[in-house]
């Protein structure tokens, strides 16, 4: 249990350390150009690299949400479920602590928003609370039939982690205006309490949303399998 717990600890490390830092360092310089569409990227080949490297340990969550969704899917123990956001916590705040001295090491340093999400006044494009809400739902419910059925004993084998790794990518292209794009509640949480901003009052739309979202996505993709192909997914 120990090595699950660790994989999913460096691998929500990675995801934030990465994804975050991709946008604190990087898109904080035009010049170096990459963009939102680079921070995109970023996210999407954290998890693509962490699943490939410790997947095979832990599974490959690196997200509270993701967890959730497959223990409602009936691919993960609903025993294991505390244990994995404690690991996912402790490796997202780590990487946002680690991340931070970086930051706070460079000239002219504000911390601003430090990649967290929100909405409102703290939406990159001004979008309510509403519009948030229910991005947040519908791709965190995109995502988990993404994960379920490219894990799915149907689908080709070795090839699952190209494809959550892309459908993250795309989340973020679509949602980066709205909340800056979360997702996940662990990767919300630990940057939120070093932004200059009111992230941490908003945080409860970013555990409620995507926790919500994996619900849905775990019984769309139930729905969607027949009772033979449920049973080979168990097993």
């Amino acid at each position: 249990m120990m090595k699950k717990l660790t994989a999913e600890f460096v691998g929500t490390f990675w995801l934030v350390f990465g994804g975050c830092g991709s946008a604190v360092l990087a898109a904080a310089f035009p010049e170096l150009g990459i963009g939102f569409v680079g921070v995109s990227l970023a996210f999407g080949l954290t998890v693509l690299t962490m699943a490939y490297a410790v997947g095979g340990i832990s599974g490959g969550h690196f997200n509270p949400a993701v967890s959730l969704g497959l223990a409602l899917g009936k691919r993960f123990s609903w025993g294991e479920l505390l244990p994995y956001w404690v690991a996912q916590l402790l490796g997202s705040f780590v990487a946002a602590g680690t991340l931070y001295m970086i930051a706070s090491g460079g000239p002219d340093f504000a911390a601003g928003g430090f990649a967290s999400n929100g909405f409102g006044e703290l939406s990159p494009g001004g979008y309510s609370m509403q519009a948030a809400l229910l991005i947040e739902i519908v791709l965190t419910a995109v995502f988990l039939i993404v994960i379920l059925g490219a894990t799915s004993s149907k689908a080709p084998a070795g090839f699952a982690p190209i494809a959550i790794g892309l459908a993250l990518t795309l989340i973020h292209l679509i949602s980066i205006p709205v909340t800056n794009t979360s997702v996940n509640p662990a990767r919300s949480t630990s940057v939120a309490f070093y932004a200059d901003t009111a992230a941490v009052p908003q945080l409860w739309l970013f555990w409620v949303a995507p926790l919500i979202g994996a619900a849905i996505g775990a019984l769309i993709w139930s729905y969607l399998l027949d009772g033979d192909d449920a049973a080979a997914d168990e097993s």
